[in-house]
């Protein structure tokens, strides 16, 4: 063995299982940034809906403030 060739193989293991040990490494690292961008998600997901359980009662009983908004079309606000 060379130097140059023990200098970056450290453990002495073959260019297969080196090439298999890296894209393990890879793909955990891959499948922590998306565990952290689900759970991110979530987490605000989960505040919006304690801050929803923080309302008081009557005002989640309140009408919707805009009920026919989904039904205006261009002409109906040209109007207004």
């Amino acid at each position: 063995m060379s130097s140059d060739e023990t200098s970056t193989n450290l453990l002495g293991v073959s260019n297969k299982s080196r090439l298999a040990g890296d894209v393990l490494m890879l793909m955990l690292k891959g499948a922590g940034y998306a565990a952290i961008v689900v759970l991110s998600i979530w987490a605000v997901i989960a505040i919006i809906a304690l801050v929803g359980r923080a309302l008081p009662e009557e005002s989640r009983q309140q009408p919707d403030p805009t009920p026919l908004s989904w039904d205006m079309s261009i002409t109906d606000l040209k109007r207004v």
